[in-house]
């Protein structure tokens, strides 16, 4: 990453942080230069952040109001980034419940087409089986993000084997929700082996085309990392 790069991936990450989080409450106004004082980052790079809060709904500009905070109702909540910044705020608990609400209503539904798919030919589960083996390797090692990344890169296959191109649009969301489990519920804490074998079983499932079986394991997976928190 370049120094300019840095400077507005910090920027962007300070002030993201501060409206969602409230210390730069909505309807409040503010300026470039305000921003400016508040990150240390050049015009340049403030104006950049700007554009790219205003397109998530974070803040909208205008030459005679200038720059002024927006209201939750109009920030784009399924963006990773959001997310993130709630997830690490003081709206944490609301923002992992609805997370939690989310994953209920579309990773069961996901693997129970992602099922019917494959038993109609129209899929195959080779990654997904790899995927969740890796898991099971990784679990057993020293470096913890490998872990993460095999299981992302299961819950994104079962949304791609769905075969519904708006459900694959949630990977995103459904992947900073296991980021934070990871690497804030979880912490140094091992995977638990049940767990491993139930994303194993869901692999199983939609392998053999059993839509219900797919479902009811995906379900356990969600309701048992709710009862870890």
């Amino acid at each position: 990453m370049t120094a300019s790069a840095s400077a507005f991936e910090q920027a962007l990450d300070q002030l993201g942080a501060a409206i969602v989080g409230g210390e730069l409450e909505a309807g409040a106004a503010d300026t470039i230069e305000g921003f400016i004082a508040r990150t240390g980052a050049s015009r340049s790079v403030v104006r950049e952040v700007t554009r790219v809060l205003g397109g998530l709904g974070l803040l909208s500009a205008g030459r005679r109001v200038g720059l002024r905070i927006l209201p939750i109702s109009e920030w784009d909540l399924l963006d990773p980034r959001v997310i993130r910044w709630r997830l690490d705020g003081p709206d944490h608990a609301r923002q992992l419940a609805e997370l939690r609400s989310l994953r209920h209503a579309v990773e069961p539904a996901a693997a129970s087409a992602a099922a019917r798919e494959v038993r109609d030919g129209r899929g195959s589960t080779r990654a997904l089986a790899a995927a969740a083996n890796s898991m099971v390797e990784a679990a057993d090692g020293p470096e913890s993000g490998a872990f993460l990344a095999a299981d992302r890169a299961f819950h994104a296959e079962v949304l791609a084997l769905s075969g519904n191109a708006m459900l694959g649009r949630l990977r995103a969301v459904i992947e900073e929700g296991l980021r934070h489990r990871a690497t804030v519920e979880r912490g140094e804490q091992a995977p638990d082996r049940h767990d491993l074998g139930l994303h194993q079983e869901v692999a199983a499932a939609i392998g053999a085309g059993d839509e219900a079986r797919a479902a009811a394991r995906m379900r356990e997976i969600i309701e048992r990392a709710t009862a870890a928190r």
